[in-house]
């Protein structure tokens, strides 16, 4: 078979994606409600309360409840609404991404083991502090509410990831040691 390791590179990458975003589905599945009241997923809980315990780390006077007509989490900095943390804000997407790609450039299991799970964990870390910033700057900086949302913070969340996929591959995948 001609481009056998394109072939095999392409498999582990869609499987790996498919078979953490099927299991991720069904989490989503079992832990999100509508009825009788809309309840949020626990991650995506645990992020917009970690953003809370961090903005009122920097003194901004935060509250979160959830949102009582959809499913997400309502963000108030000085009792004022200023976001909702939804299922698509809590890092999860990228994080399967992220470990679907290190997945396809194999390398030692026990590192990408570990490189998966420190990547996966330190990606949620920069989310919470990207929407606890972005929410700071809805207060202070209504104005780029555009800019901020749209161009610069997904920048920081995706430039991080970016940021790890090239280390995994020039440190610690196989492709690494074939080149060398």
């Amino acid at each position: 078979m001609k481009n056998k390791k394109i072939w095999w590179f392409l498999l582990r990458f869609f499987g790996t994606y498919f078979l953490f975003f099927l299991g991720y589905s069904i989490f989503l599945m079992s832990t999100e409600t509508k009825v009788p009241n809309f309840k949020s997923d626990p991650i995506t809980h645990h992020v917009a309360a970690s953003t809370n315990w961090l903005l009122n780390v920097w003194d901004a006077n935060a509250q979160i409840e959830q949102h009582t007509e959809e499913l997400s989490i309502k963000l108030f900095v000085d009792n004022n609404y200023v976001a909702r943390v939804i299922e698509g804000c809590n890092s999860m997407s990228i994080i399967i991404l992220f470990i679907a790609f290190i997945v396809a450039f194999k390398g030692d299991w026990k590192k990408t083991c570990l490189f998966a799970i420190i990547g996966g964990f330190t990606i949620y870390l920069v989310n919470i502090i990207r929407i606890a910033m972005l929410a700071y700057g809805m207060v202070y900086f209504k104005k780029y509410e555009i800019i901020l949302h749209d161009l610069l913070f997904p920048a920081v969340i995706y430039g991080y990831v970016f940021l790890l996929w090239v280390i995994w591959v020039n440190r610690f995948s196989n492709l690494k040691k074939r080149t060398s």
